[in-house]
């Protein structure tokens, strides 16, 4: 079973690993309640128990998916602990009268997005509500008014960001009731922006934890057209071994857990046996040569 730790000092405690749901609708062979019904049992076999979703996924349609699933089984909503976002708004059938995509963290908005997920989830609660991307238009006493006014309601247990800068992380913060409790931000060996813009050391900071998103850097680590991917490729076949017969993912998913942050990274997979695979990763414990030794395969060069 995974370990589980709070997210931060008066956050929810969530699993090691966070099943990602932004990519449900996809595939048509797995988009039906049955299938994501074993996976969601096989989450829980594993020690999963923390579920990653959003308004928009599957342009506004995943969250309904899920809450329907959920109804099948009384009782199986309690055993998650279910993360949303708010805040894109995009043109698609759902809202063909949006010309444009834009952002909207405005303090109704984001009252009315909540209120929206927990009809469609069918919860009385969402265990984190994150704000999807900052708003360039919306001031910061504006978005925590929505965010404090949820809290206060009891409709959302704790609040955070998505995609949010440092800046922007402490002016938001400055105005909650209540702490924001993460970050979820990208975060991959082809993505390494949270270790030199100070996202990571922020979260090191405030004791809390960052969630990552696009582990895998949104498949581009497993091109082996790509070049980084080529030589990280070669490098995992060179630790493989060492670590059980580790696959280049799993690794990757260890590089990221071992940073001193301890991100919660996301899995985004509808494959029952690439969900099994990827919670070995947390099982693996990185030398400190060897991450260094990830990182100057995903470089290209040697460390400055």
């Amino acid at each position: 079973m995974l370990a589980r730790l709070p997210i931060a000092p008066k956050g929810p405690t969530f699993s090691r690993l966070v099943y990602g749901t932004w990519r449900f609708l996809d595939d048509a062979a797995t988009a039906h309640s049955d299938d994501l019904l074993k996976r969601l049992h096989a989450c829980l076999e594993l020690g999963i128990t923390t579920l990653d979703t959003a308004e928009i996924y599957g342009l506004y349609r995943v969250e309904e998916f899920i809450g329907q699933t959920l109804k099948m089984e009384p009782g199986l909503r309690e055993k998650f602990e279910i993360v949303t976002k708010s805040g894109i708004y995009v043109p698609c059938d759902f809202h063909p009268d949006r010309k444009v995509a834009f952002y909207n963290a405005e303090a109704a908005r984001i009252v009315k997005s909540a209120e929206k997920s927990l009809r469609l989830l069918g919860t009385d609660y969402i265990d984190l509500l994150l704000v999807h991307r900052p708003d360039w238009l919306t001031s910061a006493d504006e978005t925590a008014e929505g965010l404090n006014r949820l809290l206060k309601e009891g409709k959302i247990r704790s609040a955070g960001v998505s995609n949010y800068n440092v800046h922007q992380f402490d002016l938001l913060n400055s105005r909650m009731d209540q702490p924001l409790v993460t970050n979820q931000i990208e975060f991959s060996l082809l993505h390494m922006d949270p270790i030199y813009d100070g996202t990571a050391d922020q979260c090191q900071k405030l004791h809390m934890h960052p969630m990552a998103w696009s582990p895998l850097a949104k498949g581009a680590l497993m091109d082996p057209a790509e070049p980084a991917s080529a030589r990280l490729h070669a490098k995992a076949t060179e630790l493989s071994e060492k670590y059980g017969g580790a696959t280049l993912d799993q690794l990757a998913y260890a590089w990221i857990m071992a940073h001193p942050s301890q991100p919660l990274p996301i899995i985004g997979t509808n494959k029952l046996e690439r969900l099994i695979a990827t919670a070995k990763a947390a099982e693996i414990k990185l030398e400190r040569e060897d991450w260094y030794g990830l990182w100057q395969a995903a470089k290209g060069h040697s460390i400055p």
